[in-house]
């Protein structure tokens, strides 16, 4: 049988359903280009790799690989409710956040139901929104590329169950402040929840304030991961935060083991060698400036990053893709986005961002448009 006839017996949904893109993994360039080295900044990763009290407890983990891991991640729970100074019961951990996000839109929509996002955040809240059979409601950005808040509430109906908010925003970059998520908060009935994706706040140097202490609402969710500050990517694990009983729903859908045991141990190592994240986020915090400070110079910044990545905005992105991916250099294009002009790409080590600067002041006097 052909992919069509498979799919015709497939779920209604899956009719429209995209498979996510992830960033080009090295090894596929290298064997596209017939390289020996690349630099990928694609896709948002720790340059710096995990913490090393998280490479020794993964390490340790592996003489107990012929056991399952505790499927309610008890003491990583523990960790994380130490860490916010929450209840474990208030917590869900997931395969990556992503997981999270997935596992919250499936507990509360579906078949005739409404998830209301921004149309330039992160594409998981559509792909979700289309696989658990809602509708997805893209309400349009503001000129600066962020979300508007005000038309994010206007647009719940009867029929709205979740609304995502990502902040700061993937792939925009974008930063809400506390004050205006509440102010929005305060409008939404409290039946609906509102999953607040948080997976970049730790390059966020402004006094917005801990929302996890600030934001109140019944159906608050405030999703976190490992992957990016904590450098475990590769691990793939996330966690949220919300109401008990909200957490004692979602449990209903969460697979068993869901996060595996050398993940759940380089975790609880990870939040306990906090001196060494903050170092590196400090260093990416720097490293970010000087990187938008040389697209400014070049005329190609596509705005302010509140996370750990840059925009660029150029009318030939594509055609910068490719040429960036001929010397060994993977960033990550939106048009999937519908931005089409734009790349987002990550802030690297010292000598991957220079070699990014260098190879985009050769490139782009080549490009036909001018920026």
């Amino acid at each position: 049988m052909t992919t069509e006839c498979w799919l015709a017996r497939a779920v209604p949904q899956a009719q429209h359903l995209i498979p996510y893109v992830p960033g080009k993994p090295i090894e596929t360039l290298l064997r596209e280009k017939g390289l020996s080295h690349a630099i990928k900044l694609a896709s948002n990763e720790n340059p710096f790799g995990p913490p090393p009290k998280a490479i020794q407890a993964f390490k340790n983990s592996a003489e107990h690989l012929h056991l399952y891991p505790d499927g309610d991640a008890i003491r990583l729970k523990q960790a994380i409710a130490q860490h916010h100074k929450i209840l474990p019961s208030q917590i869900v951990v997931g395969n990556g956040s992503n997981e999270v996000l997935e596992l919250i839109i499936r507990t509360f929509a579906g078949a005739g139901d409404e998830v209301i996002y921004s149309q330039k955040a992160f594409i998981v809240y559509a792909l979700a929104t289309t696989a658990s059979g809602a509708t997805g409601i893209a309400v349009p950005d503001t000129a600066m590329l962020g979300h508007d808040l005000c038309a994010m509430a206007d647009a719940i109906t009867e029929k709205t169950k979740i609304i995502c908010i990502a902040n700061p925003n993937n792939p925009t970059g974008t930063l809400l402040g506390n004050d205006e998520i509440q102010a929005m908060l305060n409008r939404i009935p409290e039946h609906i929840i509102v999953l607040l994706d948080e997976a970049y706040t730790q390059f966020v140097t402004e006094s917005i304030g801990d929302s996890v202490a600030k934001l109140s609402h019944p159906g608050l969710v405030i999703s976190r991961t490992f992957s990016k500050a904590y450098g475990l990517a590769g691990c793939r694990v996330g966690y949220a935060i919300m109401d008990a009983s909200v957490v004692s729903v979602v449990n209903r859908f969460r697979e068993p083991f869901n996060v595996n045991l050398p993940a759940q141990e380089a975790a609880i190592a990870a939040l306990h060698d906090g001196a060494w994240v903050e170092d590196k986020v400090r260093y990416i915090l720097e490293a970010r400036q000087k990187l938008e400070n040389e697209l400014e110079r070049l005329g190609v910044l596509g705005g302010q990053s509140y996370a750990n990545f840059v925009l660029l905005k150029h009318p030939e992105a594509a055609c910068l893709v490719n040429k960036l991916e001929d010397i060994g250099i993977i960033v990550r294009p939106l048009a999937g986005y519908g931005m089409v002009d734009f790349l987002r790409i990550t802030v690297g080590t010292e000598i991957e961002n220079l070699h990014l600067v260098q190879a985009l002041a050769s490139i782009l006097p080549t490009l036909s448009t001018a920026a």
